[in-house]
């Protein structure tokens, strides 16, 4: 029995547990990358133009992105309180703007509905840090996959919310809304006393690689589940018990990452573990006091690569843990009587842990910040404006588009996570040529998106979701390679405002107004042609009648992606401008390159 309860308390620590309960909770998380879904329902119902619906947009990303004060609550109280919060503010912000639209309350003016936008989308920032922070110090030398699967799958939330939403079957368009207020809010409430730091670069295991892949391999086969279903929905159309099996399949891909820490922590024997025995406990170093501070055992473990003997790198895995693990326990016990100097330095070199403020005086932030900025601003607009792209252009549902680009914002996250960690583990160079890449992908698809030849909307939403997802892994663990990981969840949250104050930019300036022009010139065209046709009287009827301002064709987009292809390929330039200057910290933090 004893045992039993040492290893029921050994899956709840597990970091694997902690891993895919951040993971859970990061699919219902992506709430914002349905705004294309919600957008049409939003603006048919209230009236708005395009402009309004991109002021709610921009909204949307300022509450999706600017996340100081969850970063600070994360770090100043329990994460499950700031979990907690986190799901008020969804449940309060999109809870009143499903009451508003479906007239269960007085319709608010813009500006109370943009804050209502706000306030709701804003409660991901408080998933994202919780995630984010727990799982990268869980897994501090695996922070390329772990940032780009929890993103990803932040991504694929879209797809996974829209797939649920479909088997209800229900007329009233608004219901959509109701389950993004309510469905992120119960599925954190649920799992916010497991997502936290438990000291997992203890539990290192060379089984890590092979439960990586398996990772790795649920996230391919869901989203090819997703987009198969999707694509037999749109095209041949299937039955609600189909849909209601498809469901449930979905569900079993998305629990079947659980498997990881069960065999880990009930059906495993072997040893791997008995070495991450060696290190000291922070509970019982708290409870010392001749034991040095947390600062000061991070420092010595970094000792651990200076003084190593080179042959260690050529042990197998499990030999070279132990003795890595005894190598630290005697810094740890030579630090406690003065063998070991601690250095000390008056400002961090980069590869070290900074402050904000420290980042914000290199020029190597603003090169990570201004490259995002362009990129994922002029992705994000995309996402919010898919409903009306792919309506002026012919298409009557805008679901299929949204789900598409929400796959491919996916598998960006994961591959941008795995593709950009290979180039710094295997080639010690700096991550940012993955992000550079990404950049040319969206180049060509906003380029796409202005030509608007046949296949336009499979192809740009394909480009633009590999590259903009790309951005979400690559960029966060770029930062923490490049200014630490002690103030990682301020460096990120400040990082995301490159988000919205892109989005103002490119959405809420440059598309909305270029589509609210020839929305007006195109009706005015169309009232001018029934001058002719019409009676006075009844074409005073029609004028009073006129719904809000539809653009259509082309044209409408036109301008506004070849503006966001350009700005694309400047991010490439300042992207690779980061690489040519961070080739040497890479080579320090990685070895030498092959």
């Amino acid at each position: 029995m004893g045992e039993v309860g040492g290893r029921l308390r050994g899956f709840l620590r597990n970091r694997w547990l902690v891993f895919v309960a951040a993971m859970w909770m990061q699919s219902v998380a992506g709430v914002g990358y349905l705004f294309g879904s919600l957008s049409p329902v939003i603006k048919s119902s209230l009236g708005y133009n395009q402009r309004q619906v991109a002021s709610l947009g921009v909204a949307k990303d300022l509450g999706d992105s600017v996340g100081f004060l969850a970063g600070t609550l994360c770090a100043v109280l329990p994460l499950w309180a700031a979990l907690l919060i986190g799901a008020a503010q969804n449940l309060v912000g999109y809870g009143w703007v499903w009451l508003a639209v479906t007239r269960r309350v007085a319709v608010p003016p813009l500006w109370a509905m943009c804050i209502l936008i706000f306030i709701g989308n804003n409660g991901e920032t408080y998933f994202n840090t919780a995630a984010l922070v727990s799982c990268v110090q869980n897994f501090p030398k695996n922070r390329g996959p772990i940032v780009g699967i929890l993103k990803g799958f932040a991504g694929l939330s879209g797809a996974i919310i829209t797939q649920i939403y479909a088997i209800m079957h229900t007329p009233d368009d608004a219901a959509l809304i109701f389950m993004v207020a309510v469905g992120p809010a119960m599925v954190v409430v649920a799992l916010m006393f497991v997502v936290r730091p438990v000291g997992g670069h203890r539990q290192v295991r060379p089984s890590d690689g092979i439960s990586f892949t398996f990772v790795y391999s649920v996230c391919l086969v869901l989203a090819a589940y997703l987009m198969g279903v999707m694509l037999l929905e749109d095209l041949v159309g299937l039955s609600e018990t189909v849909m209601v099996v498809c469901t449930i399949i979905l569900i079993a891909l998305l629990l079947l990452p659980i498997v990881i820490p069960v065999i880990l922590s009930f059906f495993s024997n072997d040893d791997e573990s008995a070495y991450a025995a060696l290190l000291p406990s922070p509970r019982r170093e708290e409870a010392s006091g001749s034991v040095p501070s947390e600062e000061q055992n991070e420092v010595i473990l970094s000792e651990v690569e200076d003084v190593k003997p080179k042959d260690v790198d050529l042990l197998p895995a499990s030999e070279r843990q132990k003795r890595i693990a005894e190598l630290q326990t005697r810094l740890f016990q030579a630090a406690a009587v003065g063998a070991v100097r601690v250095k000390r330095r008056r400002g961090p070199r980069r590869g070290e842990d900074f402050t904000l403020l420290q980042a914000m005086i290199k020029a190597d932030f603003w090169l990570l910040f201004f490259p995002l900025l362009l990129g994922s601003g002029s992705g994000l607009t995309v996402i919010d404006n898919l409903g009306q792209m792919s309506q002026s252009l012919g298409f009557e549902e805008s679901h299929i588009f949204v789900s598409m680009i929400s796959i491919w914002n996916f598998l960006g996250r994961v591959a941008g996570g795995y593709l950009s960690e290979i180039i710094v583990k295997d080639f010690a160079y700096p991550r940012a040529i993955a992000l550079a890449t990404a950049q040319v992908f969206m180049a060509i698809g906003h380029f796409t998106f202005a030509m608007a030849w046949p296949g336009t909307m499979y192809i740009g939403t394909l480009l633009i979701g590999l590259g903009y997802g790309a951005h979400w892994a690559i960029v966060p663990a770029a930062a923490s390679e490049l200014f630490g990981v002690k103030n990682f969840g301020a460096l990120y949250n400040f990082l995301t405002v490159a988000n919205p104050a892109g989005s103002l930019v490119f959405s809420g300036i440059i598309a909305s107004g270029i589509y609210d022009y020839e929305a007006k010139k195109q009706a005015s065209q169309h009232l001018n042609s029934m001058v002719v046709t019409m009676p006075g009287r009844l074409l005073g009827m029609v004028s009073d009648a006129t719904p809000a301002l539809k653009c259509e064709g082309a044209i409408c987009f036109f301008i506004s992606s070849l503006i966001m292809s350009g700005f694309c390929v400047i991010a490439v330039i300042l992207s690779l401008i980061l690489v040519h200057r961070t080739k040497i910290v890479y080579t320090n933090l990685y070895g030498t390159p092959r």
